[in-house]
C-alpha cells in the first residue's frame, strides 16, 4: 500500500513536521531526562551532569557549518532535503547502537563522545528539516506549523523521557536504547521514505570537476549568506537575540532532573512530571503559534517570554525559605526530608514553566523565518536556530557550575534575570512587512 505524500496538504504538511520534530526531541529526552536522571542516582554531581547535558546541545550550536552542504550537495531524484533526513536518522539509529553497551558512570568520557556525534546527525538533519520548511511552507502556516513542530519537539521529548523512566521501572535500563531506536526508525518509514519533495527549476549539470565547481558555490553561498544577515536591521538583530537567552531556562535543562532526584522523586515520579511538562508544553506551543499569527510575533513573544521567569523566581523564594539552598550528597546519612510543600512547588513550577516556555518556542522560531531569506535558508534560519542552541549548551554548563558554588536559590534567580535582558531588543526586530507589528 502506498503511503500519502504528506506535503500535499497543509494538515498533511503540519502532520509530517510534527513528526519529523518528534524525531529531534526523542534522543534529547533520553539523554538530558533519563540518563541524566540516572547519573544523579549513580552519585554523578550537577557540574558534571551540566556540563553532559550542555555537551548535548554542542553540536545543534555548530550545526550552522552543514548549512551550505546541506544546500547544495543535494539530489533532487531522491529529494534535496528528503535524502539528507533519511541518512541522518540511520546515523542517530547507528550511533545509539554503539552508545548501548558503554557505561555511562565509569565510561562517561567515551559515552559523551557517542552521544556527541549522535546529536551531530540529528543537527544536520534538523538543518534539513528546517530547510524543507521553508521552502514548502506558505507565510500563513508558519506560526502554527512552528507551533506544531516544536509541539512535536515536546511529545519526543517526553518519549525518550517520560517513555524511559516508565519503562525503567520493568525492564533494565540498557534495553530502552531499542525503544528509542524503534520509535525513530518509525517516523523514517511512515514519514520520510513517502515525502514527495517538490523539485527545482533546471540546475546546470556538473562537469568533472565537480569538487571545485561545489567549492566555488559554496564559496558564493557564503557571501550571499552574510549579505542576507547584514542586509536588514532586523536580520542583525536577530544575531544578537539568538546568542541571548529567551526567558528563564533552568526548569527544563539537567537543574529540573538533580532537583527532582536530591527531592527524592522516584523514577516513577520524575516520569509523571516530565510527561505532564511535556504535554503542556506541546499544547502551549500551537497556542502560541496560533495567538502570534493574529496578535504579532514581537509582542506574545515579549510577553511569553517574561512570563517564564515568574514560576522559576516562586521555585528559588521557596526553595530560600526552606533552606534548601545546597546539593544534597546522595549518600550522606543525614540527608535532610523535603517538605511537601516544596516537593509542590516543584511541580507547580515545572509545569507553569513548560507552559510558558511552550507558548514562546514556536513564536521566536517563527519570528526568524521572517527574516530570513530563502535562498540561503539553510544556513541563515540555521544559524539563528544554532545560536540558540549554543544559548542552551553554555546555560546548562554554567548552572551546574553555579548550583555547587551559590545553591539553588541563586541560581534560579540569576536564571530569570538574565533572561530579560532580550525583552530590549525585541523592538528592533520587526521585519519591514510588519513594521505596525
Amino acid at each position: 500500500m502506498r503511503l500519502p505524500d504528506l506535503l500535499s496538504t497543509r494538515t498533511g504538511r503540519l502532520t509530517a513536521f510534527s513528526l519529523l520534530y518528534v524525531t529531534e526531541g526523542i534522543p534529547l529526552g533520553f539523554t538530558a531526562v533519563a540518563i541524566a536522571t540516572q547519573m544523579r542516582r549513580q552519585d554523578l554531581g550537577p557540574a558534571e551532569i551540566g556540563a553532559f547535558v550542555g555537551s548535548l546541545y554542542l553540536p545543534w550550536a555548530f550545526k550552522w557549518v552543514m548549512g551550505p552542504f546541506v544546500d547544495t550537495l543535494s539530489s533532487d531524484r531522491f529529494g534535496r532535503r528528503r535524502l539528507w533526513i533519511l541518512l541522518m536518522q540511520l546515523g542517530m539509529v547507528g550511533t545509539l547502537v554503539l552508545a548501548m553497551p558503554v557505561n555511562f558512570v565509569s565510561q562517561l568520557g567515551l559515552f559523551t563522545a557517542i552521544i556527541f556525534l549522535h546529536n551531530a546527525f540529528a543537527a544536520t538533519m534538523d538543518v534539513a528539516i528546517d530547510a524543507l520548511a521553508v521552502g514548502v511552507l506558505p507565510e500563513p502556516e508558519r506560526g502554527t506549523a512552528n507551533g506544531f513542530m516544536f509541539a512535536g519537539a515536546s511529545i519526543g521529548q517526553a518519549i525518550g523521557g517520560a517513555g524511559v523512566l516508565f519503562l525503567s521501572e520493568v525492564l533494565p535500563f540498557n534495553t530502552t536504547y531499542l525503544f528509542v531506536m524503534a520509535a525513530i526508525l518509525a517516523v523514517t518509514v511512515f514519514v520520510v521514505l513517502p515525502l514527495n519533495e517538490p523539485k527545482r527549476g533546471p540546475q546546470p549539470k556538473a562537469d568533472g570537476r565537480a569538487a571545485a565547481a561545489i567549492g566555488r558555490e559554496l564559496l558564493a553561498f557564503v557571501r550571499d549568506a552574510w549579505r542576507a544577515f547584514t542586509g536588514s536591521r532586523a536580520a542583525a538583530v536577530g544575531l544578537i537575540v539568538a546568542l541571548l537567552p529567551c526567558g528563564a531556562y533552568a526548569l527544563s535543562l539537567a537543574l529540573q532532573s538533580n532537583l527532582a532526584v536530591e527531592l527524592g522523586l522516584s523514577d516513577s515520579s520524575i516520569a509523571q512530571l516530565n510527561l505532564a511538562s511535556s504535554v503542556t508544553f506541546a499544547f502551549a506551543c500551537v497556542a502560541g503559534g496560533w495567538l502570534s499569527d493574529r496578535f504579532g510575533r514581537r509582542r506574545m513573544l515579549g510577553l511569553f517570554i517574561f512570563l517564564t521567569a515568574l514560576p522559576t523566581l516562586w521555585l528559588a523564594w521557596t526553595m530560600l525559605q526552606a533552606h534548601w539552598i545546597m546539593p544534597i550528597d546522595l549518600k550522606a546519612l543525614s540527608r535532610p526530608q523535603p517538605t511537601a510543600a516544596l516537593v509542590a512547588v516543584f511541580w507547580m513550577a515545572s509545569i507553569s514553566f513548560g507552559v510558558f516556555q511552550g507558548l514562546y518556542y514556536g513564536v521566536r522560531s517563527a519570528l526568524f523565518m521572517d527574516v530570513t531569506t530563502k535562498a540561503v535558508a539553510a544556513t541563515q534560519f540555521t544559524a539563528y536556530m544554532a545560536m540558540a542552541n549554543l544559548v542552551i549548551s553554555y546555560t546548562a554548563w554554567w548552572q551546574g557550575w553555579a548550583i555547587t558554588r551559590w545553591g539553588y536559590p541563586i541560581t534560579l534567580a540569576i536564571d530569570a534575570a538574565v533572561g530579560m535582558v532580550v525583552l530590549a531588543l525585541l523592538p528592533f526586530m520587526a521585519p519591514k512587512k510588519e513594521a505596525s507589528t
